[in-house]
């Protein structure tokens, strides 16, 4: 029987420890080891561009000396590949050239599915307000603890760091809910509900498979306008804001915070297109808006589901701004005519990702779920807003 070779014992880093590092500005380089055509689908993009690198292993692993490879030999580097192994391979190589160099452990797998948690001000009657921060993917969760109850607002598939401050804060989880159903990653919704026996909340009219109408087979609880959802002293009000998707909630905590999911992002707008239905969602998009604009209070924090860059940090590391802001600085939500809202909207359609109509399918139980189509399935960063706005 073959025997697997044993890897090198080189120093790894683990994805948040590279992510700290980055967010801070952290002396580091980047070399990714993958085909050019894989770091088109997504790479490590914090940190300033001139210390990301690409050479392909094979490539790297022929390098006999440091100048030939681009790398800057003051820095230290760390090298990634898909799954961690080629990294550590191609790390021992450049160590033997005097470079100090590193793996990242688990590869780009372990980088997109990485959340890090950011402590939000939590209005009265919650105790505990964190937002889950997907920095490979620009993805944005939310826990929600009051009164020794917790509950989860667009989860991803790899829910343990969610799960892990509920339990270190003592509570128990009691409903679980997505803004809508997502194509840029694979939702733990409905498998938390199952593992906790908790309801797991979606508008019915996202339980379907937009591309042919195909019912899904998810068991869940059916959001309408105006439900509220009590966990301990709190409560979350639904708000239906489609145009992202025909289903789309907003969820608003005492008035005070606003989940927009998709709806609306701090310098942009959810796109329409991603059902194949632009222009009926848009028009959908557009009234959405202005329920908002009538309805909301200034004062109101929005917390969406996605950013698309760093830009949209406002409230020190975490992604939020006051609605009123966002209404003075956000040019998608500009008061403008509906024919020039839909019109800029179509303007801009672009294509997205294949793998966001396998995604879908996903989150409306439309296949088994394997963690390792979900690794390839989620690679890259959300392109989930209107871009050019």
């Amino acid at each position: 029987m073959p025997m697997t070779p044993l890897l090198p014992d080189t120093p790894e880093y683990t994805a948040e420890e590279l992510a700290r590092m980055l967010e801070a500005d952290g002396p580091v380089q980047i070399m990714d080891v993958r085909a050019p055509e894989k770091v088109k689908e997504g790479r490590i993009d914090l940190g300033p561009g001139e210390r990301f690198h690409n050479i392909r292993g094979s490539e790297l692993m022929r390098a006999t000396s440091v100048a030939t490879t681009g790398l800057d030999p003051e820095l230290p580097v760390v090298v990634v590949c898909g799954m961690g192994k080629d990294a550590k391979i191609v790390a021992a190589h450049l160590g033997g050239m005097g470079l100090n160099a590193r793996s990242l452990r688990g590869g780009l797998a372990e980088w997109f599915g990485l959340t890090i948690p950011r402590i939000l001000d939590p209005p009265q009657g919650v105790d505990r307000l964190i937002q889950f921060d997907r920095i490979g993917k620009g993805c944005l969760g939310y826990v929600l603890i009051s009164q020794g109850e917790a509950f989860i607002i667009d989860p991803p598939l790899r829910s343990e760091a969610f799960l892990q401050l509920i339990g270190d804060a003592g509570a128990t989880l009691v409903g679980v809910a997505d803004t809508h159903v997502h194509a840029d990653y694979v939702s733990g919704g409905a498998s938390l509900s199952r593992r906790f026996g908790v309801p797991y909340y979606l508008h019915p009219t996202d339980a379907v498979y937009p591309y042919d109408g195909t019912p899904g087979r998810i068991d869940f609880q059916a959001l309408s306008d105006g439900d509220v959802l009590r966990f301990g002293e709190a409560a979350l009000t639904v708000t239906c804001t489609p145009g992202h998707t025909e289903g789309s909630v907003s969820f608003l905590l005492e008035d005070r915070v606003a989940f927009t999911g998709d709806f609306l992002f701090v310098e942009s707008i959810g796109r329409p297109d991603l059902g194949g239905k632009e222009e009926t969602w848009a028009v959908q998009l557009w009234e959405s808006v202005g329920r908002a604009r009538r309805e909301w209070d200034p004062g109101t924090a929005v917390y969406p589901a996605h950013y698309a860059s760093e830009s949209e940090r406002r409230m020190g590391a975490a992604v939020g701004v006051s609605f009123g802001e966002l209404l003075a600085s956000n040019p998608a939500i500009q008061p403008q005519t509906e024919h020039d809202f839909v019109q800029a909207i179509l303007d801009r359609k672009a294509p997205f990702p294949e793998a966001y109509r396998r995604i879908k399918a996903l989150n409306v139980g439309l296949g088994p779920i394997v963690l390792t189509e979900v690794n390839d399935l989620e690679v890259g960063r959300n392109e989930c807003a209107i871009g050019g706005v």
